[in-house]
């Protein structure tokens, strides 16, 4: 089953609404779909987290690839980084990216070329109904429709906790993740006092603070949080030294979307990873890195951000993996659209259930995928973090 072609789509996924944070505000997220096809007339599809990943996947993978077995997925690494698998130390991470969504392509391929989910591929499901988080945050206003309409962003702690609760008695969400990184962290804070006191003591609530306190600032969050119980705080501050001093002053789990797993196994900090196959360097790379903080006792599990087709894949290592013990984080409900036929997916109850078709068990639909191509390539990345009053331009708020 040799490779006929390799295909990479750079695309926007919008959000109805953009969400505030250390940033300024993020419209939406910019990816790029892969479409691995062979001389069968089989296609498989993955996804990488940049839009950049499109140039170097048609200038610099795809020729190595044509021709090549598809099933020989170890042999497609070789050819492709084989740096990587001669000096561990050289960590190109745009190119390892790039090959992830490549492999998870032909991930897809082998289970559609045996009738396999990948979780069968993988050893089996240790269970079928993954568990996520929903969302929330500060949100700006949503751009306005064609027929004139907008989501209105929640932008008041009240509004945040009005919107929690409507989750909760809509879809029956009780596992909640939310931005903790306002310039004055009383703001997120009183978040945190509602939404607690609106749901009660037996809900979920996690923060992302995304490195945007100082550490003395953390500190003195620390109790107000433990009080609030928080479940885990990620990125609270910017370093993994400053994490290992918080961690004196503070007995809340922490998280990181820092994979250097050696520094963590260190320094003892963070308990939890959160990471994406495609920045791991594809799906098989995840089985190991998982197994590695299994045996370090670091929990893991999945960010968002991504179409319906690297979800598809976090839905199928999710399944296959009994360490992605904590639900993954969310941020379907707040997505407009998406490149697949079936999505995109939304929680219910908490949890999403994994796909049953053979490999990814997802379908590109052709008319999302073009529609999505030609947002990108009228308004640009949408991850390119912008100042709201200087449209394009970049800014980070300071440390508080």
């Amino acid at each position: 089953m040799k490779i006929k072609s390799v295909k990479a789509t750079p695309i926007n996924l919008p959000l109805d609404a953009p969400y505030v944070w250390v940033f300024g505000e993020l419209p939406g997220f910019s990816t790029t779909i892969v479409e691995v096809e062979t001389e069968d007339g089989l296609v498989g599809i993955g996804e990488a987290p940049s839009p950049y990943a499109a140039t170097l996947i048609r200038e610099h993978l795809a020729p190595k690839l044509i021709g090549h077995d598809a099933l020989d997925i170890a042999g497609a690494e070789f050819l492709c980084v084989p740096f990587w698998a001669g000096v561990q130390s050289i960590n190109d991470s745009a190119r390892i990216a790039a090959f992830g969504a490549v492999e998870m392509a032909l991930w897809d391929l082998r289970g559609k070329a045996w009738n396999q989910p990948i979780y069968q591929l993988l050893g089996g499901a240790v269970r079928k109904d993954i568990p996520f988080t929903d969302y929330f945050s500060l949100r700006a206003d949503g751009p306005i429709k064609l027929d004139g309409s907008r989501v209105r962003g929640e932008q008041t702690p009240e509004a945040v906790a009005d919107y929690c609760v409507e989750l909760h008695e809509r879809y029956g969400t009780t596992y909640f993740e939310g931005k903790f990184s306002t310039q004055d962290p009383k703001v997120s804070l009183r978040m945190l006092e509602l939404i607690r006191a609106r749901l009660g003591e037996d809900i979920m609530l996690r923060i992302d603070s995304n490195q945007a306190y100082s550490l003395a600032t953390a500190r003195q969050l620390a109790r107000p949080l433990e009080e609030l119980g928080v479940r885990n705080w990620e990125d609270p501050v910017r370093t993994i030294e400053e994490m290992a001093e918080l961690r004196r002053h503070c007995s809340i789990p922490f998280s990181t979307h820092n994979t250097d797993i050696a520094r963590a196994t260190a320094f003892r900090v963070p308990d939890a990873i959160v990471g994406n196959p495609a920045v791991l360097g594809g799906i098989g790379r995840m089985v190991r890195f998982v197994g590695a903080c299994e045996h370090s006792a670091i929990d893991f599990w999945c960010y968002s951000g991504d179409s319906g087709v690297g979800s598809a894949a976090y839905l199928h290592l999710c399944a296959a993996l009994g360490w992605i013990r904590e639900p993954n984080q969310s941020l379907f409900r707040m997505q407009v659209t998406d490149v697949i036929a079936e999505g995109p997916f939304a929680p219910r109850n908490n949890t999403v259930r994994v796909p049953e078709g053979a490999g990814l068990g997802v379908t590109v639909s052709r008319e999302r995928l073009a529609y999505c191509h030609q947002d990108y390539l009228k308004n640009g990345p949408m991850n390119k973090y912008h100042d709201p009053a200087r449209p394009g331009t970049y800014r980070r708020l300071p440390l508080v």
